[in-house]
């Protein structure tokens, strides 16, 4: 399938009609093209064909960025330069929102397709009708070969070319070779949920090469599973597990999404306990629908939109709730519940249920209440457990555990699937597993677990350095950090405002950054930093630069419970004095009253650990963590609270800044 409306070799492009080429436009277009769109296409054409003659290369409009669900104006090569044009036909002024448009489009080429790694990347924004202006042309301080966005109008867009291609070396770009070449792209989960909501595969959004388990394959066994239950009538569930960022999320929604017709009696749903990745998926579904619809022309209500949304995408505890009022099965068959092993435990369970919804007699987990819901069904029914290791961050939390136990207890007929690795310590199946070795029906399927972190695509090793650097195994932390520190840069710092200032440079166009602590730092309030400040998620996330709610503006933090299962392009970890090494191990703290007072319980431990472990792998490029000062006159903030967890990351090898 071509990622592009058209292509051509340029002096072929130069010497074919407008017409001729507006044809092939119209023709591989996706929607009905309105005439405003060909009247664009032929002044880019018309703009293109001025000043291209004495080249020699190719030439690519409307080439495909799945990932972000957008098409690039125009991709010209020529020589060894990769440029990106984006056309604004008719407007005077270059807008920020367009630079980084533009931008973003190259960074995508840069990181994620393969035949553009080693070329000069040239993104320009050309406002047709803007004045004409001399910029300097520069590198970003990145070192990757990606210019800084250059502006230019319809006039000076020859001139802007001429004095690139002046100063580019490097080998020449071979056009097949480059249009063949492997786009492995890795979304954010916002990204991917907007763009499977709009039809994308999960092999157009995804890695695909050896270094990383395909999550084409994870979804196909699913999919197996889903029909093979449907034909044998039979209830089955999987439970898929993954190392942090693996895309566990990623293959639940790609499930969900194929089957929102309701059609042929597989409707299905995706559940989350987790409230902040709820709204902030819903909202971004809604908006990008509502925006793509007006471009289109359509008269549509948001709220209309969100009511879609809301049907696709639950919360898991209003699931539970609507199937406590109603005793019928549910419309879906299949069930995705994301963070399985978050949902709740028997007691949290009864407590709740006797304080919010004054019934005294509900006796179950929260496992076995849902997978009863399923139970239902007369004919079929599939629950997918999607399975983090040690992400459970709240009371409550059953674990896995929970789920195998109650198969094993109430639901002897189920078809189980396992990925091999559930066995393994971190995602604290326990004992539960020798019970399920006595269970009729169990599957064991290595496609059901995803080994590599794609959240961080410049360093597959982050996961492992993390859990090494929690675990205090110092020697593993430290090979872990020399293997990925020249991809994915981490430094160390004890100046918020220097790590401000570095998550502002390495940003470029809309990779997001922010702030993030963990949910016990009561100390960082001396640094503007107040964990107890309401802020709302669905901005922080989703709202742009010029947004004070936004993380960009670096002003409100979100903790471990806003960012579970989400990420950043770059984050700044604010360390605290809830949680501190010392040569004894791990030493963990809650601020009360006035002081900090130990934890002791063993669990609440857990969560503590398991909460830095969430806030270590949100970002997807590099990261800073700040561990400060503290204050000798400040008896909650003694430097001894600090300093030794600042020595301890120094001595794994992360540079200081």
């Amino acid at each position: 399938m071509n990622r592009h409306y058209y292509s051509n070799i340029i002096s072929r492009f130069c010497s074919s009609s407008s017409h001729e080429i507006l044809g092939e436009l119209v023709e591989s277009s996706e929607f009905s093209v309105e005439t405003t769109q060909k009247d664009s296409w032929l002044r880019q054409i018309k703009i293109l064909k001025g000043l291209l003659n004495d080249y020699e290369g190719a030439i690519f409009f409307e080439y495909s960025i799945p990932r972000m669900g957008r098409r690039i104006d125009v991709v010209l090569l020529i020589e060894n330069v990769i440029f990106v044009l984006e056309f604004k036909i008719g407007e005077d002024k270059f807008l920020t929102n367009s630079l980084d448009q533009v931008w973003d489009y190259a960074l995508d080429l840069k990181n994620f397709h393969e035949t553009s790694h080693k070329h000069l990347i040239a993104p320009i924004l050309i406002a047709t009708e803007a004045q004409t202006f001399f910029q300097n042309i520069a590198t970003t301080p990145h070192n990757d070969n990606l210019l800084f966005p250059i502006r230019a109008n319809s006039i000076s867009l020859e001139e802007t070319i001429k004095s690139i291609l002046s100063f580019a070396d490097g080998e020449n770009i071979y056009a097949p070779a480059w249009a063949e070449g492997r786009y492995s792209p890795t979304p954010t989960i916002i990204e991917a949920a907007m763009a499977l909501y709009n039809n994308h595969s999960v092999a157009e959004i995804s890695r695909s090469d050896a270094g990383a388990t395909n999550l084409t394959d994870t979804s196909n066994a699913l999919k197996k599973i889903i029909t093979q239950s449907k034909v044998n009538k039979e209830k089955a569930i999987c439970f898929v597990t993954g190392v942090p960022g693996a895309g566990k999320t990623l293959v639940g929604l790609d499930i969900a999404t194929k089957h929102l017709d309701k059609v042929n009696d597989v409707a299905s749903v995706f559940l989350s306990g987790n409230g902040p990745l709820v709204a902030i998926l819903r909202e971004a579904l809604t908006r990008d629908k509502y925006k793509r619809e007006k471009e289109l022309g359509n008269k549509v209500r948001k709220g209309e939109i969100m009511s879609e949304v809301k049907l696709f995408i639950q919360n898991v505890h209003n699931f539970r709730d609507e199937s406590l009022k109603d005793n019928k099965a549910p419309f879906e068959h299949v069930a995705i519940f994301d963070e399985a092993q978050r949902a709740w435990n028997h007691i949290q369970t009864a407590n709740f249920m006797l304080r919010k919804k004054k019934n005294p007699n509900f006796n179950l987990s929260e496992p076995e209440f849902l997978i009863s819901c399923l139970d239902r069904h007369k004919d079929w029914a599939v629950i997918i457990c999607l399975v983090g290791g040690g992400q459970e961050i709240n009371t409550g939390e059953a674990g896995i555990s929970e789920w195998i136990e109650s198969l094993n207890r109430s639901f002897p007929e189920w078809r189980i699937y396992i990925s091999d690795k559930l066995s393994d310590s971190e995602y604290a199946a326990g004992r539960a597993l020798e019970i399920l070795e006595t269970h009729k029906y169990v599957s064991t399927n290595p496609s059901l677990h995803l080994s590599v972190s794609l959240r961080s695509f410049r360093a597959e090793h982050l996961s492992f350095l993390i859990k090494n650097l929690l675990d205090l195994n110092i020697e593993a932390a430290r090979e872990n950090y020399k293997l990925i520190e020249d991809k994915y840069p981490i430094v160390l710092t004890r100046s918020i405002e220097t790590a401000k200032k570095w998550l502002k440079e390495k940003a470029r166009g809309t990779e997001r950054y922010g702030m993030i602590v963990s949910s016990q730092a009561i100390r960082l309030k001396p640094y503007a930093i107040d964990v107890k400040s309401p802020m709302d998620p669905i901005h922080w996330f989703l709202d742009e630069k010029d947004d004070i709610r936004s993380s960009f503006y670096l002003e409100d933090v979100a903790t471990e419970f806003q960012v579970q299962g989400l990420e950043l392009d770059w984050a700044c970890v604010t360390w605290d004095g809830d949680f501190r090494y010392s040569p004894n191990g791990w030493s963990y703290h809650s601020f009360m009253g006035n002081r900090w007072r130990n934890i002791n319980k063993e669990e609440r431990k857990l969560y503590l650990k398991n909460a830095y472990r969430v806030l270590l792998t949100r970002a997807r490029q590099g990261m800073i963590i700040v561990v400060p000062q503290g204050d000798l006159e400040d008896h909650t903030r003694k430097p001894e609270y600090y300093d030794p967890t600042f020595d301890y990351l120094k001595e794994i090898g992360i540079k200081l800044i």
